[in-house]
Formats: structure tokens, C-alpha cells, sequence
């Protein structure tokens, strides 16, 4: 007599459970079994004895050996994370229940770890980040984060944040150790969520920063001025719109200038016949552009407070300062000349489309909105996961940068003080010679 249906059912329900608790706990059976393994196998021929000395040779060699111990530590990291990831995968509602992302990768990271999946179909980025919040309660974690690989929108890079990366008060500047720079190399600006160095490459590249007042614009856009002022081969053009934040660094620029338009729109005027000049050199030399064994200076205009002088109440005024503005960020990259733009928010009523769509590296501190942080970052990106408004605002410096890697970084700007900033002028200014 056959079986009920449901008895074999049932067995066969066991059956998948049992073969699941040995696929999720394979890594430790493994790890366990080799040594117990070893142990029966001595016992049977040698006796009793002899297999225990083995396996506590065995064992003490595998604790004791740095590179071996490290390497079996990943290994149970890993099949830990991705038990508990699956395990939260699971239990979400919908269809991520049914089709749960493929784990690929894991990489351990300084606050967490860094896990890329694969995506099946009938499944997307945004099935994810709803979920965000869940995942990270099912693993007990601080913060779980889908960022979306823009190639290819089937593979996901998800986040595991368990300690704040920027929990300390304040982040030391790498360049107060610094005798002197070079522009042609990356700038130190923070350190990211996984506790690494961020740096920004400014040549051939012009950068807008951009969040609400107090997020700290000021700091980031100096972290910036430092590197570029403790290298004597750059020029330095500084418009302040405050005058306080960059009057220090007055004595070291070439030009400074307030919150006088006029005044500011004669410095842009002689800088644009310096850039025609410079094309015409590249032509005698027979170049395409500036580079570093050439021995050309770079120009570095900086520009705090943008808003002032591109929506003045002389509307004439700033139409002509953005219109010099805009024919240095279109014409100056290959000619050494690099523009560094901060404003609160660069909406096409304060700052120009033609004129803000032209930066290629942009930089949002805290913003008040998901808009707003679209307007520094570029359109959609708040619907891919980045928005600076999700950005806590008591965290000053916290912000996106949307750089190199195509895709916007989280990252803490680094702490500099006044009286860093006195010995960091006194050091480019001897540098220069003023």
C-alpha cells in the first residue's frame, strides 16, 4: 500500500529543510568536519592517543598561524553575513521573498560590510531600497544602503553599516602634515562610509558644492583652497561673497575679491584673456592641453557664494559675470584653469542651467530636500537612494560626492580649525615668497 500523499509530503518538506541547514551552515560543518574527520580517522588506526594529539596539533597550528587564522576568520564572516542576509531576504514581503537577490561578493569593510548582488528579473534597485529599513532591523545592524551599478541595473552594491563612520568629533586633515603640494595629485577631502580616504583629482575637472547654510560648504570648498595654495606653481583667483571665508587666504592669491561685481567681473575679464593667451601658446608648442611635464601653472578660481554674483539685483551685471563664468568652465579645463563653485542652492532661478550643467564634479552637503539635492547632484538621483536631505543634519561636513566613479560617495570632509588655517597660510605663504 502506497504512502498518503501528505506523510510523503511532509518528508519531503524535512527533507528540503534539512538540506537547507546543511547548505547555510556549510562553511562551519566543513571547518568542523575536517578536524573530526582527521580525528576518527587516526583513532581507527593508531588509537586513541595519537588522534588527540593531532587534533590539538592541528587545531593550535590553524590558531596560531596569523595568515591562516585571518583567512578561516573571512571565510566564517562571510558565511555569517550571507546566512543572515538570506535569512532577511526571506522574510521580506513580496516578491524579493520569492525571487531573493543572488549574493555574489562579500568584502568586510572598516564599519560593516559590502555585499554585491545580482538581481533576478521581475525584481529591481527599487523593490530594494524600500526595503532598506527592514533589512536592517532582520540583521540588528545601524544601516543597510542599495546603491545600483548605473552600467548594468541588475547588480546592486547593498551596504551593511553596524558602527556610525563618522562618529569622531573631528577628521585630521592629511595636509596639515604636508610641507608642500602638487595640484596634478589627488586632493585628500574625507574619509567614506567604509572608513577609507576620499580624494578628489581637480585637474581638467571644475566642482560645485552645494547644501543648506551651516552644512558645511565653507570647510569643504578650503580643505580645496589648502591643497591648492601650499603648491607655489598655482594661481590663485578667490571671489568671497561673505569676504570672511576666504580673507585669509588673500595674501596668498593672486586676486582676491568681495562682494564687489564690478570688481569681480574685471578679475574674470583679465583671467579670460590669460586663457587666450594660453591657447595661443599650446598651439606654438603644438599641445592640446596643459599637462604636468609641461610646466604650464594652473589657475584655481574659487568662488564662495556664487549666488551673489550670478543673481545680483544688477541683473546686467550678473548676466555678464556668468556669461565669463560660463566660457571658463567651457573653454578653461584644457587651458589648466579650474573652477571651484559653492552655493546654497544652485536652482536655475539663482544659477543658470547653461552655467550649473557644465560642472562635471558635484559636491551636496545637507539639503533641505530631495529637489534640492537633485539640484546639485543632478536630476534623479534622490530616486536611485542619494539625496542629501536623508543626510543627518547634525552631522556637519556629512555629504555626496558625485566624482570619479561615476556614482555619488557618502563621506565626512575633514575638520580644519582657525588656527589650522593660520598655520596652513603661513606655510603657503612662505612657500610663495609674498
Amino acid at each position: 500500500m502506497n504512502p498518503p500523499t501528505n506523510s510523503r509530503s511532509m518528508a519531503d518538506e524535512m527533507l528540503d529543510a534539512l538540506f537547507r541547514l546543511l547548505g547555510v551552515w556549510r562553511v562551519e560543518l566543513v571547518l568542523l568536519g575536517v578536524p573530526t574527520g582527521l580525528g576518527l580517522w587516526l583513532y581507527v588506526r593508531l588509537g586513541m592517543f595519537p588522534a588527540v594529539v593531532a587534533v590539538v596539533a592541528f587545531v593550535t597550528t590553524v590558531l596560531c598561524v596569523g595568515p591562516l587564522r585571518r583567512f578561516l576568520g573571512r571565510l566564517v564572516h562571510r558565511a555569517s553575513v550571507r546566512r543572515h542576509l538570506e535569512a532577511a531576504f526571506h522574510a521580506l514581503p513580496g516578491v524579493l521573498s520569492e525571487k531573493r537577490p543572488r549574493i555574489v561578493k562579500i568584502t568586510r569593510t572598516a564599519f560593516g560590510d559590502r555585499v554585491d548582488l545580482v538581481l533576478w528579473r521581475g525584481t529591481s534597485i527599487d523593490d530594494l531600497v524600500k526595503a532598506e529599513g527592514v533589512l536592517a532591523a532582520s540583521l540588528g545592524v545601524r544601516q543597510v544602503r542599495c546603491m545600483a551599478n548605473p552600467a548594468k541595473r541588475n547588480l546592486v552594491s547593498l551596504t551593511i553599516t553596524r558602527h556610525d563612520p563618522f562618529d569622531e568629533s573631528a577628521l585630521r586633515f592629511p595636509l596639515l602634515d604636508v610641507k608642500r603640494t602638487s595640484l596634478w595629485e589627488a586632493v585628500p577631502v574625507g574619509v567614506n562610509e567604509e572608513g577609507e580616504i576620499v580624494t578628489l583629482s581637480l585637474p581638467e575637472r571644475n566642482v560645485l558644492l552645494g547644501g543648506e547654510p551651516g552644512a558645511g560648504k565653507s570647510v569643504a570648498l578650503s580643505l580645496l583652497v589648502v591643497a591648492a595654495a601650499l603648491d607655489p606653481e598655482v594661481d590663485l583667483w578667490l571671489f568671497d561673497g561673505k569676504v570672511v571665508e576666504l580673507s585669509a587666504w588673500s595674501a596668498c592669491a593672486r586676486v582676491f575679491v568681495g562682494h564687489d561685481v564690478q570688481l569681480a567681473i574685471t578679475a574674470l575679464e583679465e583671467l579670460t584673456a590669460e586663457m587666450d593667451d594660453r591657447y595661443d601658446e599650446l598651439l606654438r608648442r603644438n599641445l592640446r592641453k596643459v599637462t604636468r611635464a609641461e610646466g604650464l601653472r594652473l589657475h584655481i578660481v574659487v568662488i564662495d557664494e556664487l549666488a551673489l554674483y550670478v543673481a545680483g539685483t544688477d541683473k546686467k551685471s550678473a548676466q555678464r559675470f556668468a556669461e565669463l563664468l560660463r566660457g571658463l568652465v567651457t573653454r578653461g579645463r584644457a587651458a589648466g584653469i579650474i573652477v571651484l563653485a559653492a552655493t546654497q542652492k544652485p536652482s536655475t532661478d539663482i544659477v543658470p542651467s547653461t552655467l550649473r550643467d557644465l560642472f562635471g564634479f558635484r559636491w551636496a552637503l545637507r539639503c533641505a530636500t530631495r529637489d534640492a539635492s537633485d539640484t546639485v547632484l543632478g536630476a534623479g538621483w534622490a530616486s536611485e537612494g542619494f539625496s542629501a536631505s536623508n543626510l543627518n543634519s547634525a552631522r556637519r561636513g556629512v555629504g555626496l560626492l558625485l566624482h570619479e566613479g561615476g556614482v555619488p560617495v557618502q563621506l565626512r570632509t575633514f575638520h580644519l580649525t582657525d588656527e589650522h588655517v593660520r598655520v596652513l597660510v603661513a606655510r603657503a605663504h612662505e612657500l610663495r615668497g609674498h
